[in-house]
């Protein structure tokens, strides 16, 4: 066990095994029991309990398993206590029964089955993203809430609503059948990197750990669903973006666009890992939007200086993400490229084709356009309409001195 120097619990080991740990137990209550509150409730007793007895008798060799039977042990007082769990360990005998005659089927973690649980379309998108972060990564109502800059007691209402409705609803926990998983796992990868990106543009100390966070769960998915490319690709893109983040801020603070980047400060670690999970995801020959971001990526990562990135190439796989998932966010990337390769006026006779007045990209990167072919009072307008709508104050001030940030 590690102590601090006057033999007190070393709380962020705690903290940290409780992060790595409790999604796992969580599932595994919820199999178990079929109740999500009585799993979550029985997996904080587990881990109180481990606060109280780690620090003398030390961690277990095993502490996820620890704690998951000491969980379940809990839930199983529980349960005989109340009359509603006397009838669910009825149910829960007659599944044990079942399932000892048919298996668990092909999936090796229950959380896998909770991944979909917690992602299921009958959930609003805000919800998915809540109950991943509450019942996957292990984050506190707290910190849900203040990934989400909403006060605590609207959050903890919000999560109560969302596991009322996957039990009003049946919502069951299981991961779908092979004709359901391709929209299914759609919404799983789309949780994933909504919670990696909210960690991206969250200024606060959330805002790492969200980062973290998402990444982790890109990790456990691309464990327990090792053929599938598209969960490979989400991985590789959330590994890439992650090598430039630190370098997305000067020391001053202010926002570094791709292109003025401090690239020593990239972390090649992750660069080398996210492309060779590209090279990977190349050889199936199977591509997907998620891929295709990957691939762009780690084209900008293989550019030793912004002057020697490949856009030619970066155009060609826009072109190839446009025919797949055609959004107006993608097109509007695609003209960023177009830019690049054929000049300001053909880019910006796209971006004006499209339907985002509500997007501050849109905005930012029309300026920049508009910037680029001397058309500068029309440029200062696009400017700080961007600056108005800009999610974080860098990138509010970085657009308000004309996209050049502070020098």
């Amino acid at each position: 066990m590690n102590h601090t120097p006057d033999g007190v619990v070393d709380a962020p080991l705690i903290g940290r095994i409780f992060r790595e740990e409790s999604g796992r137990s969580v599932a595994a209550l919820i199999a178990f029991c079929g109740d999500i509150d009585v799993a979550e409730d029985a997996v904080q007793e587990a881990f109180a309990i481990a606060l109280r007895r780690w620090p003398d008798a030390g961690v277990p060799p095993n502490p996820g398993g620890w704690i998951t039977t000491t969980a379940r042990k809990r839930a199983i007082d529980r349960l005989r206590r109340e009359a509603r769990g006397r009838d669910l360990l009825g149910e829960v005998a007659a599944l044990a029964e079942r399932d000892g005659a048919e298996g668990r089927g092909t999936v090796p973690d229950d959380r896998l089955r909770l991944i979909f649980t917690c992602c299921h379309p009958a959930l609003s998108a805000e919800a998915r993203v809540a109950l991943t972060l509450r019942l996957l990564g292990g984050l506190s109502t707290t910190e849900v809430a203040r990934a989400f800059l909403v006060a605590e007691p609207t959050m903890a209402q919000r999560l109560v609503r969302a596991k009322r409705k996957i039990k009003a609803a049946r919502i069951p926990y299981r991961v779908p059948e092979d004709g359901e998983l391709p929209d299914r796992l759609r919404s799983v990868l789309a949780v994933i990197y909504l919670v990696y990106n909210a960690g991206v543009h969250n200024a606060g100390l959330a805002g790492p750990g969200l980062c973290a966070e998402a990444i982790r769960l890109a990790r456990i998915l691309s464990g327990l669903m090792p053929d599938e490319p598209e969960v490979a690709g989400l991985l590789a893109l959330v590994l890439l973006i992650e090598s430039r983040r630190a370098s997305r801020t000067r020391p001053d603070g202010s926002l570094a666009v791709l292109g003025e980047q401090d690239r020593s400060r990239w972390d090649r670690a992750l660069i080398e890992e996210g492309q060779a999970i590209v090279r990977g995801c190349l050889r199936r020959n199977r591509p997907g939007p998620y891929q295709i971001q990957a691939a762009i990526n780690a084209v900008h990562a293989d550019a030793a200086t912004a002057e020697q990135t490949d856009w030619p190439q970066i155009l060609a796989l826009y072109d190839q993400l446009l025919a797949m998932a055609p959004t107006p966010v993608v097109a509007l990337n695609l003209a960023v490229a177009v830019g690049e390769v054929h000049g300001p006026a053909p880019a910006l006779a796209l971006v004006d084709e499209l339907d985002l007045g509500h997007y501050y990209a849109f905005h930012a990167t029309r300026a920049d356009l508009l910037r680029r072919l001397g058309r500068d009072s029309e440029a200062a307008v696009a400017y700080e309409r961007a600056a108005t709508m800009a999610p974080t104050d860098a990138e509010r001030d970085f657009l308000r001195l004309g996209g050049r940030g502070r020098r």
